[in-house]
């Protein structure tokens, strides 16, 4: 068995004295594991770096198997933000939050979206916000998507302002009004179609976390009896979140 293609490194652990088991998130072969020899190598450490974009080559003899890799660096996105402490953390949160994926699934639409936020750690501060609906895209892939496109009690397209926490579905202002306190908040900047035409506030970015935090907890953390990743608790706490 054998196949190339890109990728995004997500986690390299130490394999016996010199070798490395890397975690890969892959255009079209998904969350995939393999073997490097000499991943704890000095001209390896750098290119396997979380969040580096690489070209992978896979072996193995029977698919099942975990297989050896061949990495080559594309671009180094880790080296980029090492001196930004906030745009770290946001490349190590996707980095964590991406290898909840089911392994060897192909998500091409979620893979392209998270080029595009690593790309954007280094480019000024527009990054949260795409983090944001990063998340929600990945609540999606994961079978848990937002239904954002009209109230849930009344149908209307406008005015969507509130999620509801049990139908994680938009709730309009007026038939949300009763019932605020109980309801999350949907910032304007995550609306479909909105695009970049809503600007997010940093209020805007804290309650967007917020709200896919919450149903990351309730799908995803809570059922596999797991924590929201520290480091991106640690990001909530540097974005206000």
């Amino acid at each position: 068995m054998q196949w190339s293609d890109e990728g995004i490194v997500l986690a390299s652990q130490s394999h016996g004295e010199t070798s490395a088991i890397v975690e890969i998130l892959t255009r079209d072969h998904g969350r995939h594991l393999g073997l490097v020899h000499g991943g704890r190598s000095k001209r390896m450490r750098p290119i396997l770096q979380t969040g580096n974009l690489i070209r992978a080559e896979w072996r193995a003899r029977l698919s099942e198997h975990l297989g050896k890799y061949a990495i080559e660096l594309l671009e180094a996105h880790a080296a980029r933000v090492f001196d930004d402490r906030a745009a770290l953390a946001g490349l190590n949160t996707l980095t964590a939050l991406a290898r909840l994926l089911p392994e060897r699934e192909p998500h091409q639409p979620l893979y392209e979206v998270t080029r595009l936020v690593l790309e954007a750690l280094s480019e000024g501060d527009h990054w949260p916000a795409l983090l944001v609906r990063w998340e929600l895209a990945l609540l999606e892939e994961l079978g848990f998507g937002l239904d954002l496109d009209s109230c849930v009690a009344s149908g209307e397209t406008g005015n969507l302002i509130y999620v509801s926490p049990k139908s994680a579905r938009a709730v309009s202002g007026d038939a949300g009004a009763p019932y605020g306190d109980k309801l999350l908040a949907l910032p304007a900047f995550l609306l479909p179609g909105n695009g970049g035409e809503a600007t997010p506030t940093p209020q805007d970015i804290a309650n967007g976390f917020i709200l896919t935090g919450y149903f990351l907890e309730k799908n995803v953390w809570q059922p596999r009896n797991i924590s929201q990743p520290q480091v991106r608790a640690r990001l909530m706490v540097r974005l206000g979140s």
